[in-house]
């Protein structure tokens, strides 16, 4: 399979799992727009949107254990500055 067979696949599972999410709406609002951002990123450049997918679906997995992902290590954050920004932003 190509990268974006596999990012389509790879997107397509997160969003179905952030869906199924229980919780803070706004965790889910939080989520849902960084999965957009990573589909945004697709469009120009599919090993980074695949790089950033794989962060996202850490954060994901770390979350749906009941572990809070902004406590874990950065290991190569899907933005920058994603642990500066204030929760809501």
């Amino acid at each position: 399979m190509d990268t974006g067979t596999d990012l389509a696949s790879g997107l397509r599972e997160a969003h179905r799992r952030v869906r199924a999410l229980s919780g803070a709406a706004d965790r889910r609002e939080r989520l849902a727009r960084r999965l957009v951002a990573i589909c945004d990123a697709a469009k120009l450049d599919l090993g980074s949107a695949a790089a950033r997918l794989s962060v996202f679906l850490d954060d994901l997995a770390a979350l749906e254990s009941g572990r809070d992902p902004e406590t874990l290590p950065e290991q190569g954050s899907d933005t920058p500055s994603r642990r500066n920004m204030p929760l809501g932003d």
